[in-house]
């Protein structure tokens, strides 16, 4: 899967916005042709294409107070959501609060804690900034039991 790609209905929302604005603009295009516009700017052949990679599970939707778990760099972490933006394509600005802070420096000669960060994440809690191994910054789920 990759891990970029916004839900299936996060571009089918894109589609209908870029269906919208040229309808606004004087050049009407039809639902069909919007989703194969679409296709092309992810850089897919065609909609079948882009809608068969694309994740089918609606896209969360993170809220302020939420408790979440994951991994940060690397590291396990609980903490709860401090600020939520939902930004397009299917992507949120979240500002996490760790319940216990979390060392980012690999190295056993010193230490570096984060309790709080800010990060982008993807419709399925993903972002798209990796380290130079090729891991995610951060890999988020909502956490059971929390609210």
């Amino acid at each position: 899967m990759d891990t970029s790609l916004p839900s299936r209905e996060a571009l089918k929302a894109h589609a209908k916005r870029l269906r919208n604005s040229m309808d606004a603009a004087g050049t009407p295009i039809s639902h069909a042709l919007a989703l194969e516009a679409v296709a092309q700017q992810w850089g897919y052949r065609d909609w079948n294409t882009l809608s068969a990679r694309a994740e089918a599970a609606p896209a969360i939707r993170w809220q302020i107070g939420q408790a979440v778990q994951g991994h940060y760099l690397g590291q396990g972490f609980t903490g709860r959501i401090k600020a939520a933006h939902q930004s397009g394509g299917g992507y949120w600005r979240l500002t996490l609060v760790f319940d216990t802070p979390v060392d980012v420096v690999t190295s056993p000669l010193f230490s570096s804690f984060r309790k709080q960060i800010n990060c982008t994440v993807n419709s399925q809690g993903v972002t798209v900034a990796a380290t130079s191994d090729g891991q995610p910054h951060v890999v988020l789920r909502a956490r059971s039991g929390g609210s």
